[in-house]
């Protein structure tokens, strides 16, 4: 296998020109915890695995945690004369970037997974479907600019009429996304997903913990590498749950990232990813008295005239304007944020300046003589 079967290609390269003239390599990150990193580099024969640090220039550089290397970017790396070990020196402009905002009250964002060409939400048919969390989904993969693709997992466990009738609700609410009845059990389904497979294309699975994500990543794989136990008959969760994230290559070609189960969907996407996530919405909404109608007790609301028709439903306008509201507090956040950093680095560069003065002028033989 080369570079280019982990997804290399020319903008990668084109970023990459200015670090291989210093002798570095590239990589791509296959695991991480923030301590050292798994990072997949090119061979004599095939890709090799080795292990890398973050330098302290990037570590400082870095103003969020987001900054930082995260599984499925694309790394220079300083390799060791053993060629095992490595220091990881730049990271890669990302091509694509699937976030959530940090669990808890923050304006951080929590990377998910770098690079990927396809989103698999996974859920199934019973207790874990939830419309209102895939219409959060929805949102964050949209702004991530991958594809949408939603497996209603675990089929057996249900009828064909309950199944069906979910993943026309799913259709329904995002027209762009496929959607797939699958069963990890009985294989239903999962050659579909290998449509979505090919050298350099990367998968990354989201979903609850137990919807069997890693059931259907083992059967991708042909192994136990994600192992899972039994299905509590009452729950009707499986037993195993991803604890790490982790890049792995399939013996057919592409890669998928598996992530542990999700509880919270955090907005972090804008405006008008959100507008485009709920189209129907925007339209109804563009027939408004007033452009800046707050579809309250505005006046001439026509999503309020279309909640009276029953032709939009009170639930998916509630979850818009809670979405819409989200991502407003965010914004407002982030602007705050931004006016802190800017206020320290105008106070640090202020005081670099009196240090400046005092030891270039009255003070200068004192700090010719420091340190002696």
């Amino acid at each position: 296998m080369t570079l280019t079967d982990l997804g290399w290609n020319e903008g990668f390269a084109a970023n990459f020109a200015p670090y291989q003239a210093k002798g570095w390599q590239p990589g791509r990150l296959v695991r991480g915890n923030r301590i050292t990193y798994g990072v997949l580099v090119a061979g004599a024969d095939d890709l090799i695995e080795v292990e890398a640090t973050l330098s302290g220039k990037v570590f400082h550089q870095a103003e969020a945690n987001s900054d930082l290397p995260a599984v499925g970017d694309w790394v220079a790396l300083a390799v060791d004369a053993t060629g095992k070990a490595a220091t990881i020196q730049a990271c890669l402009p990302r091509q694509s970037c699937l976030s959530r905002r940090a669990v808890g009250d923050s304006e951080r964002e929590q990377v998910i997974a770098a690079n990927i060409s396809t989103v698999i939400v996974v859920t199934d048919a019973g207790a874990d479907f939830n419309v209102r969390r895939l219409e959060r989904f929805f949102s964050i993969i949209a702004r991530s600019g991958a594809k949408a693709v939603v497996l209603l997992n675990k089929a057996d466990l249900f009828s064909d009429t309950k199944n069906l009738r979910a993943a026309r609700t799913v259709a329904k609410l995002q027209t762009a996304a496929d959607v797939h009845v699958t069963s990890a059990k009985t294989r239903k389904g999962l050659a579909l997903i290998k449509g979505y497979l090919a050298p350099g294309q990367t998968i990354a699975f989201i979903g609850s913990s137990g919807v069997g994500k890693s059931a259907i990543i083992n059967r991708l794989l042909g192994d136990d590498s994600q192992w899972t136990g039994s299905v509590n008959e009452i729950t009707g969760k499986g037993r195993h749950t991803t604890t790490a994230r982790e890049l792995m290559l399939l013996p057919g070609g592409g890669m998928i990232i598996d992530n542990p189960g999700i509880k919270e969907v955090q907005m972090w996407t804008d405006e008008r990813t959100l507008r485009e996530s709920f189209s129907d919405i925007a339209r109804l909404a563009a027939g408004c008295e007033f452009a800046d109608c707050k579809h309250g007790t505005d006046a001439g609301c026509a999503l309020r005239a279309a909640l009276a028709k029953g032709t939009l439903s009170p639930e998916r306008l509630q979850a818009y304007l809670d979405m819409d509201a989200e991502i407003k507090q965010l914004e407002t956040r982030r602007q705050e944020r931004k006016a802190i950093l800017e206020r320290q680095g105008k106070l640090k560069q202020r005081e670099k300046s009196k240090e400046w003065v005092q030891f270039g002028g009255e003070r200068e033989d004192e700090y010719k003589n420091a340190g002696k």
